[in-house]
């Protein structure tokens, strides 16, 4: 990257821009990631090899349509395309601290108005990524059938081709053929999703308001955005407590929990390799003895 690229990209939304600075960001692990100045002016920019512009393209995507519901805060996108082979994300730069409880707290709360936001179907226009790896979508009205085919049968077919199978692959095709069974009680209604919401895609400002970024966005089952808050931790006690006094979830939901991580633990063992297999392994038989 040089002054050039920098310059010539932001200035195709902000032509007066003039650059003083460009700095490498950590946190990112896929993308680089920069701040640019221009006097008063700043932007958060990602880079990466053209071959990876659909992922900043579906990143847009989600981050827009996750505005548009004024539910929670995110990044405004300013621009994203390719220059000089590579291709790059322009997102409003954010002043972004660690969470407290109170910002966790506020965190739950929009969560849980932005899942309330009614929404048409289950699935999303276009395929995106669930960090590195491909994510299928399209539109269904059957949210299991959705769940079997476009994200549990999906992980568990690239796992086998990866070489796990055995365990993993036996237990699976039980849980894929009985799905059903694990949703009793549950009121399905489609929501919007982050789809990703760990702790590490969320922060707040300094005056405490919540941010969340880095989406992998569909209409879904709410429960699967509030289950991988509990697969890494890292949020306060009272997110959960904000989110459950403003929707409260549904008889059955530890099991579901288990079955939408499951989905995260698969790519993370089709992303990262053999120290995920075990807890997939866990996961499975837990839910397979739900069933039985």
């Amino acid at each position: 990257m040089n002054r050039t690229f920098f310059g010539e990209i932001v200035r195709r939304v902000d032509p007066g821009f003039r650059l003083a600075a460009y700095a490498p960001v950590t946190g990112g692990c896929i993308h680089e990631a920069w701040q640019v100045t221009g006097g008063s002016r700043r932007y958060f920019v990602k880079t990466a090899e053209a071959a990876r512009l659909p992922m900043f393209a579906a990143e847009a995507e989600g981050l827009r349509a996750l505005a548009e519901t004024k539910a929670v805060r995110v990044p405004a996108v300013r621009d994203w395309g390719c220059l000089d082979g590579k291709a790059f994300l322009i997102l409003e730069w954010l002043p972004l601290t660690c969470r407290d409880g109170d910002a966790d707290a506020r965190l739950g709360e929009r969560l849980a108005r932005l899942h309330q936001v009614p929404q048409p179907r289950y699935g999303w226009p276009c395929d995106n990524f669930i960090g590195a790896t491909p994510q299928p979508n399209g539109f269904a009205d059957d949210w299991i059938a959705f769940w079997r085919r476009r994200r549990l049968g999906y992980q568990l077919a690239l796992a086998a081709r990866r070489g796990y199978g055995g365990k993993i692959q036996e237990l699976g095709e039980c849980l894929l053929v009985n799905l059903d069974a694990l949703f009793s009680g549950h009121r399905l209604v489609p929501s919007l999703l982050h789809g990703d919401l760990w702790s590490g895609n969320a922060a707040a400002l300094p005056e405490g308001d919540p941010v969340v970024y880095d989406p992998a966005c569909y209409w879904g089952d709410r429960e699967a955005d509030v289950a991988m808050t509990e697969l890494f931790g890292g949020f306060d006690a009272r997110f959960h407590a904000a989110y459950r006094a403003a929707w409260p979830l549904d008889p059955g939901y530890p099991v579901r929990r288990d079955l939408y991580n499951l989905y995260h633990v698969l790519n993370h063992l089709n992303l990262f390799g053999d120290s995920y297999r075990r807890q997939a392994e866990v996961l499975l038989a837990r839910l397979v003895a739900e069933i039985r």
